[in-house]
């Protein structure tokens, strides 16, 4: 949201051989965008996609007798087999051997599905999502799966995305984050703009006081060629709001993120030995084992709010 202004202050510099006038360009200062200003629809929509060609400035879009209608993605296949059909070609290969004689058809259709976020929007996703609820304190989502395209090369780069907000009394759907990640993701894409549009979309669904969200990729443009570094991870980050502005929120949030709460405590573990208990009134105890210490739970230590003395 911040940053130094595409414009710039021209200045007028004398050289004293000729006295010739040179121009410079000087960089104004920061500009600080306020947390309340409106965000731009362009910011989350890439123009010229194939669900929407951008034909609404076109002289002839208001006439009803026309078939302005942009193309469905099915019915692109066929000109995008032929064109994979002429790369293998290029490439010195026989498009009609038996093991190539569909793959232009199979590319095709997975090249579809790679960038399947053109056909989605943000309000398909939410889909009414969003819940009047009184909570105020952080919520987090972390190491959601992530795949995208890399718009440089064409070749994939994956990871993980971490996604946490302030609610101000709206609170949105879990799975809703992991679909906004879908969204954006599943385009032609570079990492960093891909982190900024999912803060921006969580910020327009719920309105939050801030957003943040940390994007860890491994780029194939980096590991099958190039400078071919098979160990190295990109990470990019965008806060808004509070995360951006107080340093102990943002600290709370990374921390979160990096913690790996797995290994101090497994629910399914301490939760899994003592069902069969409660249910069935007749077990005289359960063993379960809780980091490294073995316990004895029975049916009665469930009957009410306090432990009974056969918990042991």
């Amino acid at each position: 949201m911040n940053g130094v202004s595409s414009q710039c202050a021209k200045l007028k510099m004398y050289d004293g051989e000729d006295d010739k006038p040179i121009m410079i360009k000087k960089p104004l200062p920061l500009r600080t965008v306020s947390w309340s200003d409106n965000i731009e629809e362009t910011d989350l929509d890439v123009p010229g996609t194939p669900r929407t060609p951008r034909h609404e400035q076109c002289m002839f879009h208001h006439d009803l007798e026309l078939d302005h209608r942009p193309p469905t993605r099915e019915a692109m296949l066929p000109e995008m087999s032929r064109s994979y059909k002429l790369l293998l070609s290029s490439l010195g290969e026989d498009p009609e051997r038996q093991g190539l004689l569909k793959t232009p058809e199979r590319a095709a259709k997975a090249m579809l599905f790679f960038t399947k976020g053109y056909d989605q929007s943000l309000e398909d996703v939410i889909n009414d999502a969003v819940f009047d609820e009184d909570h105020d304190e952080m919520v987090v989502v972390k190491d959601i799966e992530m795949f995208s395209m890399c718009e440089h090369h064409l070749v994939p780069f994956y990871g993980k995305v971490s996604i946490g907000y302030l609610p101000c009394k709206k609170i949105l759907g879990l799975s809703k984050l992991a679909r906004i990640v879908e969204i954006f993701s599943r385009r032609l894409q570079v990492q960093e703009r891909l982190t900024k549009q999912i803060a921006i979309a969580v910020t327009k669904a719920v309105q939050p006081a801030g957003v943040a969200v940390v994007v860890e990729g491994v780029h194939m443009c980096m590991v099958m060629r190039g400078v071919q570094k098979i160990n190295s991870k990109t990470v990019t980050s965008t806060m808004l709001g509070v995360f951006r502005d107080d340093p102990k929120t943002r600290e709370e949030f990374l921390n979160l993120v990096h913690n790996n709460f797995d290994k101090r405590f497994d629910i399914e573990k301490f939760y899994g030995g003592m069902i069969p208990a409660v249910a069935g009134h007749g077990a005289q105890g359960v063993q379960q084992g809780i980091g490294g210490h073995r316990r004895t739970l029975s049916a009665s230590t469930f009957k009410d709010d306090t432990p009974r003395n056969n918990a042991r």
